[in-house]
Parts: structure tokens; sequence; C-alpha cells
């Protein structure tokens, strides 16, 4: 590896990121997408670590929203993780593909509707993103707010947030179990009336 590229990856990995270390490697030739031994770029980095100055620096720079690592972590699906409006905002102009897929078959609106980022799905939906996307565990980011949501308010906004732009309450899990029937199950009650008035099926 040039060294451009290995002090690419050493400003990339310095908390905070080291913008003017960054700068001077892009400058000496660094290639913006090049990866450490886990395969991460330096702007996978700095989505983690949710520093868009640096973010911006390296998508100006054109690094690639899409590259994925030995996690099939990417960018912009760490945004969905993160729930960080902001970086989405910053990568959004560089059109990440929406379509790509983490370990779990799930794109970025999915683990932001599990973990409870409001904003985030908020805006994510206004992108076109397939809020009915079916992940590798038969779920859909509504049956994820459900399963693996607290039945709080933020996951209750998520859910009419999801349903708003259009979520099918109808899709069932694996074993064939309804959205409305994992709320009842766990006694999410506003969860339940939120579904129902929807039209969810049982």
């Amino acid at each position: 590896m040039p060294s451009a590229d290995t002090a690419l990856l050493c400003a990339a990995s310095s908390s905070p990121i080291d913008l003017t270390a960054l700068r001077t490697a892009l400058e000496a030739g660094a290639d913006p997408d090049t990866r450490d031994k886990t395969g991460r770029t330096a702007l996978l980095i700095a989505s983690l670590a949710d520093d868009i100055p640096a973010a911006k620096v390296l998508l100006e720079a054109g690094a690639s929203p899409n590259a994925m690592d030995e996690m099939r972590q990417t960018p912009w699906l760490v945004t969905g993780v993160t729930g960080s409006v902001g970086m989405l905002e910053a990568i959004l102009p560089y059109k990440p593909d929406m379509n790509l897929r983490n370990r779990y078959g799930g794109i970025s609106v999915i683990p932001a509707s599990e973990r409870g980022h409001v904003d985030y799905v908020s805006r994510v939906v206004q992108t076109g993103i397939n809020v009915n996307h079916v992940n590798h565990l038969g779920w859909t980011a509504l049956l994820e707010a459900v399963i693996l949501g607290d039945g709080g308010e933020r996951h209750v906004e998520i859910l009419k947030i999801l349903l708003d732009a259009g979520a099918d309450p109808g899709i069932k899990d694996k074993d064939g179990v309804s959205a409305l029937k994992h709320a009842r199950e766990r006694g999410y009650a506003e969860m339940v009336r939120v579904l129902e008035g929807a039209g969810a099926p049982e």
C-alpha cells in the first residue's frame, strides 16, 4: 500500500478524525477508497464515527458511499444504524445504492426502525427507499419496529411514519405471524391501536 494510502487510513482512524492529515494524504495522491485489513474505507470509518466534515472531504475527493467491508457495512448502510440524519444528508447527493444489503439482508431503514431513530426514518422514507423490503429474518422495517422495538413513543411514531410512507402492515414474518399479532403478544396497546387503524390483518 502506498504511503499516502496508509496516511489516509491513519488520519481517518484518529479520534477525532484529523481533517488536515486527511486532506494532506488526498493531495499526496491517496486513493479515497483505499481499505484497511477489514475492508473499511476512510469514508466508512467516518460514517461509523458520524464525522460529517471528514465524510464531506472524502466524498468530494471521490470516495464511494457504496464501498462494502467484510461485515457488509457501507457508509450509507451505517447511517441507518447510527441514525445520523446529518450523515444521510452528506451522502445522499452522491447517489448511494439504497438496495445494497447488510449482513442481515437489510437496508438502512430497517435497523433505523429497530433502534428508534425517528428523525432518520422520517427523512429516509422521503428518498423513495423500499419500506417493504424483507430481510433474511423475514422482517420488514415495520415488523422490526414491533418485534425489536420497546412499544414506546419512538417506535409508535416510527410505525406511523412507515405506514404513511406506504409500509404494508399485512406482510407477515417467516412463521406467518403478523405485525398486529406480534404487537398484541407483547402488550403494545398503542401499536395495536395504530395497526388496527391502518387496517392491519390479524
